[in-house]
């Protein structure tokens, strides 16, 4: 190891220096051999240990790259320059333990969620959701579409027989800001070509099937997705005392998702709940009765004590129509028990998202309609539609007890569910006090 250098000139004397004769030179020669090779092993010595620490080191390193130190100490500053010669690092290569390797990149392809169905088509072609909007035959079709202004839509299931009270029903609806669409269930449509609004309104036509029927088969979800809400009304309704913008500007505001106008109290009233109250208020959202059969107090918590509709006007939100969509049994068209459940489609409390606006009322005229054989056989007899009237109120009645069964067993087998609104536990039978 280069310690230092003299400067040698050509001729090969040194340039500086004492002369070789010179007595100091001669004492300094003495005295410098041995302290001079000290110094150079002692130096020697250290480099040699420091280069074989580095060594380990880099091998342990490069033959275990993963690998990391269970009992590491927190990092220390490094010892001075004078002192990392003779100090040695420790490792503790028994506390290395093996750390899990570096994951993969994802494959995005892999993971996608498709349409059934869709699985073949690149997914931008793919378009899921539709309306009941009429489009022009002409124009360009390759145009940027102006956005649409927001729109509700009005179902109704319709005969001939109500054709003034329907047109009156309608007509209270601006074109503006709702789709219509009718239910024949009497096949009937030719007869309503001569009303104003009727070119504008989607007809669907099926003999003696119910609204709910209609709605499972022609408003999925994915049809209405463009609609704020969606109005299923009964046809027997009378709109004197009903604002349609005003209602659903009330809705908005107090954050309904499932609701309804107040009957007017000369309507066909089931359950009392639903019936304006004569204070005149905005909107009501449960009600009391203190008395008799049925008690419904301050804390009640369930319909159709609170956060619950009947089933002639309900307005559903986009999200809670979605979610009601799928609760309708394909093969049960009178929706009976539905009613007592669709709080669980108010996307939150029940109590709270499902209310009665009274400001803004109808009147349920209650005119039986299904079962009328008369409709489509002119010449069928009172008895026979008496008769079928019966069926359509015995079938009502199984298909109440057939949901109801359905619902218990869902809940049953469903073990990833957890009910929002348990039912309290029945109280425990008396126990009889024995004689004597």
């Amino acid at each position: 190891m280069m310690i230092c250098s003299l400067a040698v000139g050509s001729d090969g004397s040194s340039s500086q220096g004492p002369a070789p004769g010179d007595a100091s030179h001669k004492r300094f020669s003495g005295m410098l051999p041995p302290a001079a090779l000290l110094f150079l092993v002692l130096v020697f010595v250290a480099g040699a240990i420091v280069t074989l620490h580095h060594k380990e080191t880099l091998s342990i390193l490069q033959l275990q790259p993963r690998r990391v130190a269970a009992d590491e100490e927190p990092s220390r500053p490094a010892p001075p320059a004078s002192t990392a010669a003779v100090t040695e690092t420790h490792i503790d290569t028994t506390a290395i333990v093996e750390a899990p390797p570096a994951e993969e990149p994802a494959n995005i392809c892999e993971n996608q969620c498709r349409s059934p169905g869709s699985e073949a088509l690149p997914r931008g072609i793919v378009q899921d959701r539709s309306n009941f909007e009429f489009e022009s035959l002409g124009g360009n079709p390759g145009r940027e579409k102006v956005r649409r202004p927001s729109k509700s839509l009005l179902a109704i299931p319709v005969g001939i027989k109500q054709k003034a009270v329907v047109d009156k029903l309608v007509s209270k609806f601006p074109a503006a800001n709702f789709t219509v669409m009718l239910f024949h269930y009497d096949g009937a449509m030719d007869g309503w070509s001569d009303l104003a609004w009727s070119r504008r309104a989607v007809h669907v036509a099926a003999a003696d099937q119910t609204k709910w029927w209609f709605g499972k088969r022609f408003l999925h979800p994915d049809l209405v997705a463009e609609y704020d809400y969606v109005f299923l009304w009964d046809e027997d309704i009378e709109v004197d005392g009903f604002d349609p913008l005003r209602y659903l500007d009330i809705v908005g505001k107090e954050g309904l998702e499932i609701s309804q106008p107040a009957l007017d109290h000369r309507s066909q009233i089931h359950h009392r709940l639903t019936a304006r109250t004569r204070r005149g208020g905005g909107v009501h959202r449960r009600f009391y009765k203190t008395e008799g059969g049925g008690r419904c107090y301050g804390n009640s918590t369930g319909p159709p004590c609170t956060g619950w509709v009947e089933m002639m006007v309900p307005v559903f939100s986009r999200a809670a129509w979605r979610c009601a969509w799928r609760m309708i049994q394909n093969d049960l068209v009178f929706a009976w028990g539905l009613d007592f459940k669709l709080g669980y489609c108010a996307q939150g409390d029940r109590s709270k998202n499902v209310g009665i606006v009274d400001s803004e009322y109808v009147l349920h005229r209650g005119i039986p309609t299904l079962g009328d054989a008369k409709k489509v056989k002119p010449s069928s007899s009172s008895a026979s539609t008496a008769a079928d009237r019966y069926a359509v109120r015995q079938r009502s009645y199984t298909e109440l007890k057939i949901f109801n069964k359905r619902w218990k067993q869902a809940v049953a087998e469903d073990e990833c569910w957890t009910d929002p609104y348990p039912q309290p536990p029945p109280p425990p039978p008396p126990t009889a006090t024995p004689k004597g």
